[in-house]
């Protein structure tokens, strides 16, 4: 038998324009649920969506183990950086590589801002980590981490 949740190597390597096919995939495999629970799921059009925004300088591929099994991209705006894009193959959720990977992320002294899908199961681990609410509507939930001070000093969310 083996333990899920036994230490992994979990690593960051710079993607590629090669990866873009198999990272549309999954995201469609990924987001299918929650479009779904939402009525928002078409199979193109989420596929599509990675293919217009897909930026491999921005974007890092997820390895476990010398397997490719996700992305995250950390796309910086100013004084922010988004994290967007953070999908884990299924096989590889609920083991604490989503966690791993924001850990390795998450090191500037800057805000970070984020989207997640309204009933999303990610949304608990970004809380984990330390975001908050910033607002929502129907669809998505938008969160941000301050690791700079500037929110709480100034009372802005």
């Amino acid at each position: 038998m083996t333990d899920r949740r036994a230490r992994a190597e979990v690593t960051l390597r710079p993607a590629e324009s090669a990866d873009l096919d198999w990272l549309a995939d999954l995201r469609a495999i990924v987001l299918r649920a929650d479009l779904e629970r939402l009525g928002r799921y078409d199979a193109v059009r989420v596929r599509q969506r990675l293919r217009d925004a897909y930026d491999p300088s921005v974007t890092r591929i997820v390895v476990v183990d010398g397997e490719d099994v996700g992305c995250i991209a950390v796309r910086r705006e100013d004084d922010t950086h988004w994290i967007e894009h953070f999908y884990l193959a299924r096989s590889h959720q609920g083991r604490g590589v989503g966690g791993r990977i924001l850990s390795m992320v998450l090191q500037d002294d800057v805000l970070y801002r984020l989207n997640v899908l309204q009933g999303s199961a990610a949304r608990r681990l970004y809380e984990r980590h330390g975001f908050v609410v910033d607002r929502e509507d129907e669809v998505d939930v938008f969160m941000s981490f301050d690791r700079t001070g500037r929110i709480e000093e100034s009372g802005d969310r």
